[in-house]
């Protein structure tokens, strides 16, 4: 399977969904698995529904049809039909039994769904991928998530090439054939969708693990990779382990298979897929070790491993009745990941991790052409929305109501949800519903953030009356018109909020409360605090409690005050953002140096405070990107951009001193620590900061510095670290250490994925030549998703004065590039393409150029995937 012709498909509309006609209680699977050639026979148990009177139909793409039966009777041409990517047949009752015999082809198979090869014919093995639809190409069946069934499944292969066979479920026989060949099969006891049906087969290692849970049951944990890095599984079960402990504790949810199995492949479209007892990973969450993982990714793994198993109950024993539905799974689980990592890690530090991100990724897609709300109304391709608004909005719109029950009250909510869902479909209404009944409160007004796509803007106004000793905040929203949606309705927006004096305490608020949450359900209200004392200080939407944008007109010594005294350590980031974001304006402006003064003196005078945390340090003192910066401007002019965020950085660099950067770094330098301890990753955060920020003040001090930290790292997160600086900054040493990088890691295909990216950052128009010359090289290929979002991904999604050049030559490579990526892998193409998104609001003369190749590409012959996306880019 390639890509798929250019197709115009009707939309797919949530207002039409209908209930299965037909559906399947029960299907046996058996495959001759070979690469080249794999036979796959079903047998389906059909139920039909009484209501509906329409023949049997069944999804099926690519396959090659060898043999149909109904009811053990072969089928003639004349009793089915097999075309536009459907089987009908019919005949069909209640009751009755289908069976088909198919051929697919993996090695073929470079789209990465369905059956299909990871690595190479020799070495490489077998496995699946059927999220979203990719069951359809694997048999027929009615590939969608309603259709709920208990799988068999018997593999049959050639034992020395196949020495490993899995598929989900618990073991339930193997043994011995004919020939050389062998034969493995599985049960899975509980009813699950098609989007869930694993297999892998090949020659792999495994560590494995034996563990007890809350409720008495004796499991096996499994997990199995290629034998060259089988030894970097170690990480990924003591995190495994960790992650059921905590679901236990936290949800009261057990594991409720014999065994559970983790497999690692290189490649993989995702970063990770639930599959019911057989979870599939991108080897990059999966894979660690300290010569070639950095901290960040680290947690990264943590946080992947128990977000996939965190759906054996969000997500697989309650799956979502439709893809419309796929934040109910996809964000309930990031949200449920998130208070996993906040409780493993630093609460607060994940807390700004994960705005971050939100900031980065989320909101400009609700500002562009590709905005849509975290349930649409319509889609024609899903896969092209597994989108950051599904998942890390989806995931705030649950911490949201979290915060509105508060935890008891979510907990008892959310055991309400899967007792009655369990085994069934469910909607948003269902979660909804249960959360709200379990504690007698009407969450329907919720939905409405389900429904709307875009960012509310969210303005604040005190006044203080000091004759009535009281405090008025008055809140207004408004959410800007997107694609589609030109009218917008309030919302309920929480917003948990403290007051603070001028002496940095906080005041107490109703009942001696320090803090307390109010909730904006109107275009505009306001809200009276009685028994203030001072003119407070407002610290707003604590802990980020609404995904919105706020706007308060802060002067800057109040946003000083919080950054310096603030008990909420994501607000205390807040104020630092805040405040940057006015020195920036400022600068690039010419309207004063107020604020610029005010962040750079407070960050310098916090800068050796004792007991302050270096990781949250090392966060104060890192201003916003140049992607959110470019989100609050017009007519964006990138270069720009990045020229004005060096020159503000540069001004703190020099508030704190080349002499004071230089003292803490050798401070640093002598803790150094190899260790992955909380205090170890935070001296390391702070180091690569303050060696960030030292290059700018004295380029060839720094650069010795970085050399040298690059010589004796005894960490992927330091050399790393050291490597970017020397690259970004073009230093003399830069050559060097990026050969010497190249063959230290030249066997390991993660670590030269970094490679690849560090060197995809470099600033500026130099940029291009760079990417081109390494697209070149023997170790890039189209074909192995990691790596093309290494190198392409990361210049186009994460370098903006590299792809946005004036002379448009970016945007005409990366559209090159995607139309020979989209003949390959559609989703890949697609996920790519999303990084011209926003051109409408680049300058003119970048905007025609983005424009001419979006318009050029679309006039191509293309996947559905990558043809709804720059459809969409060119209508926005």
């Amino acid at each position: 399977m390639t890509a798929r012709d250019e197709q115009s498909p009707s939309p797919i509309r949530l207002a039409d969904y209908r209930p299965p006609a037909w559906t399947v209680s029960q299907i046996e699977l058996e495959f001759d698995l070979g690469i080249d050639s794999t036979e796959v026979r079903s047998r389906l148990h059909l139920r039909r529904d009484p209501a509906q009177h329409v023949p049997l139909r069944l999804d099926g793409e690519g396959l090659e049809l060898i043999a149909i039966t109904l009811d053990g009777q072969p089928l003639d041409a004349h009793a089915y039909r097999y075309q536009d990517e459907v089987l009908e047949v019919e005949g069909a009752s209640d009751d009755s039994v289908l069976e088909t015999r198919v051929r697919v082809r993996p090695a073929a198979n470079t789209a990465l769904e369905g059956l299909y090869l990871s690595g190479s014919r020799e070495q490489g093995f077998l496995l699946t991928q059927c999220e979203a639809e990719g069951f359809r190409h694997v048999t027929f069946f009615p590939d969608r998530p309603d259709v709920l069934a208990r799988y068999s499944v018997t593999l049959r292969a050639d034992r020395a090439r196949f020495p490993v066979l899995l598929a989900g479920g618990n073991p339930a026989g193997a043994g011995e054939l004919p020939d050389g060949r062998h034969w493995a099969r599985f049960v899975d006891p509980y009813p699950k969708p098609s989007y869930l049906f694993a297999l892998v087969a090949g020659r792999l290692e495994k560590i494995e693990r034996g563990y007890r849970t809350a409720d008495g049951r004796d499991v096996k944990l499994v997990i199995w990779a290629e034998p060259d890095v089988i030894d970097c599984c170690g990480y990924a079960m003591d995190a495994l382990e960790r992650a059921m402990r905590w679901d236990e504790r936290a949800y009261g949810r057990n594991f409720d298979l014999d065994v559970f199995h983790v497999v690692a492949t290189h490649d993989f479209n995702m970063g990770a897929m639930e599959n019911k007892g057989l979870n599939i990973f991108n080897a990059k969450y999966l894979l660690a070790d300290p010569d070639t993982t950095t901290d960040d990714e680290y947690r990264g793994v943590e946080a992947v491993i128990g977000h996939e198993y965190f759906h054996n109950w969000s997500g697989n024993r309650v799956t979502c009745r439709d893809w419309f539905q796929l934040s109910l799974k996809e964000g309930l689980t990031v949200f449920r990941e998130q208070q996993f990592s906040a409780d493993m890690n630093s609460a607060p530090l994940k807390r700004i991790d994960d705005v971050a991100l939100l900031r980065r990724a989320q909101f400009p897609e609700d500002a562009g052409p590709l905005a849509h709300p975290v349930r649409p109304s319509q889609y024609s391709e899903i896969n092209n929305f597994y989108t950051a608004t599904v998942y890390e909005k989806g995931a705030e719109l649950v911490r949201m109501l979290a915060g509105r029950l508060g935890s008891e009250g979510f907990r008892r909510g959310m055991d309400l949800y899967f007792d009655r869902n369990d085994g069934r479909a469910a909607t948003l209404e269902d979660f909804l519903a249960a959360l709200g009944s379990a504690n007698g409160i009407d969450l329907s007004p919720y939905l409405a953030w389900y429904a709307q796509a875009g960012t509310p803007q969210l303005s604040a106004a005190g006044r203080y009356d000091a004759a009535t000793r009281s405090y008025t905040l008055t809140l207004r929203q408004h959410t800007p018109a997107t694609p589609g949606q030109p009218d917008k309705r309030a919302l309920p927006i929480p917003v948990k909020l403290a007051l603070f004096g001028p002496d940095g305490r906080m005041l107490p608020l109703h009942d001696g409360a320090a803090e307390q949450v109010v909730v904006l359900e109107q275009d505009e209200q306001s809200f009276v605090f009685p028994g203030i004392e001072h003119a407070p200080v407002p610290s707003l939407l604590r802990g980020f409690s609404a995904p919105v944008i706020l706007d308060y007109a802060y002067a800057p010594a109040e946003l000083a005050l919080l950054l310096t005294h603030d008990t909420d350590g994501f607000n205390r980031w807040e104020a630092a953002q805040q405040l940057a974001w006015r020195a920036y304006a400022e600068l690039r402006d010419g309207s004063g140096h107020e604020a610029l003064s005010v962040w750079g003196d407070t960050l310098a005078g916090l800068f050796d405070q004792d007991g302050l945390d270096p990781a949250l340090l090392a966060d104060l003192l890192t201003p916003p990107g140049e992607v959110e910066l470019a989100e609050r401007e017009t007519d964006v002019d990138p270069a720009r951009i990045h020229a004005l965020r060096q020159a503000l950085q540069r001004e703190l660099a020099a508030r704190i001193g080349a002499h004071v950067l230089a003292g803490r770094y050798r401070t640093l330098e002598a803790q150094a620590s190899d260790a992955l301890d909380a205090a170890s990753q935070a001296q390391r955060r702070l180091r690569r900061r303050v060696l960030e920020l030292l290059v700018l003040l004295d380029a060839a001090k720094a650069q010795a510095l970085a050399a040298a930290q690059f010589d004796r790292a005894a960490t992927m997160t330091d050399r790393l670290a050291a490597l970017a600086v020397l690259v970004r900054s073009g230093a003399p040493q830069a050559a060097e250490a990026l050969e010497r990088y190249r063959t230290r890691h030249a066997g390991n295909a993660l670590a030269l994925d970094k490679w690849f990216a560090v060197q995809a950052q470099i600033p500026g128009e130099p940029a291009l030549a760079r990417v081109r010359t390494l697209q070149a090289n023997p170790k890039f290929t189209l074909k192995n998703p990691n790596r093309v979002q290494a190198l392409l991904g990361t210049w186009a999604r994460g370098n903006p004065s590299g792809f946005h050049r004036v002379d448009g030559e970016g945007y005409r490579f990366l559209a090159a590039r995607l139309a020979e990526l989209d003949a390959l892998n559609p989703q890949v193409a697609a996920r790519l393409a999303t990084a011209f998104n926003g051109w409408q609001r680049l300058e003119p003369a970048r905007r025609e150029q983005a424009r001419a190749a979006v318009a050029e590409l679309a006039g191509r012959r293309l996947s559905r995937n990558l043809a709804e996306i720059v459809g969409n880019m060119l209508k926005g």
